[in-house]
């Protein structure tokens, strides 16, 4: 959801190769799951600590994306990281995320998303909503270079 430049290129060859996809970071390092602010710090060694998405006034620009999954994970009863892992599952059948975690229960979360089933309108809906939001701060660019 937060980094689409695949589906320009990539996903329109890979599906004509007959080749399947595994998208890096589906919950957006995290940023996905609703449970970062401007007022998280992470930890040392995190890349997350450096990286220009995760500065405070982009966390605020980018919460409009939190705002659109969790009007729909509400509907759903479901939570923000499960919307956007649905999402994803919903693109094609060769689309496969593998969020990563350290805790079984957002392990169970993740898993839970497969039975989250999103109407072909609400994918329609944020297909149309997220091709105009901007992101603010790179997935990959750095604060700092000394990580």
């Amino acid at each position: 959801m937060m980094w689409r430049t695949p589906e320009e290129e990539v996903l329109p060859t890979l599906e004509g190769l007959g080749i399947g996809f595994v998208p890096f970071s589906p919950l957006g390092n995290g940023f996905l799951t609703g449970k970062i602010d401007k007022n998280t710090t992470f930890g040392e060694g995190d890349i997350r600590s450096i990286l220009t998405r995760f500065l405070s006034e982009n966390i605020d620009a980018n919460q409009v994306l939190l705002d659109l999954i969790g009007k729909i994970a509400e509907t759903k009863n479901a939570t923000p990281a499960q919307i956007a892992l649905a999402w994803i599952l919903a693109q094609k059948p060769w689309i496969i995320p593998i969020p990563g975690t350290r805790k079984l229960e957002r392990l169970e979360e993740n898993i839970a998303a497969a039975d989250v089933e999103l109407t072909e309108e609400e994918l329609a809906m944020l297909n149309e909503t997220l091709s105009k939001i901007k992101i603010a701060g790179s997935r990959i660019n750095r604060v700092k270079d000394d990580y």
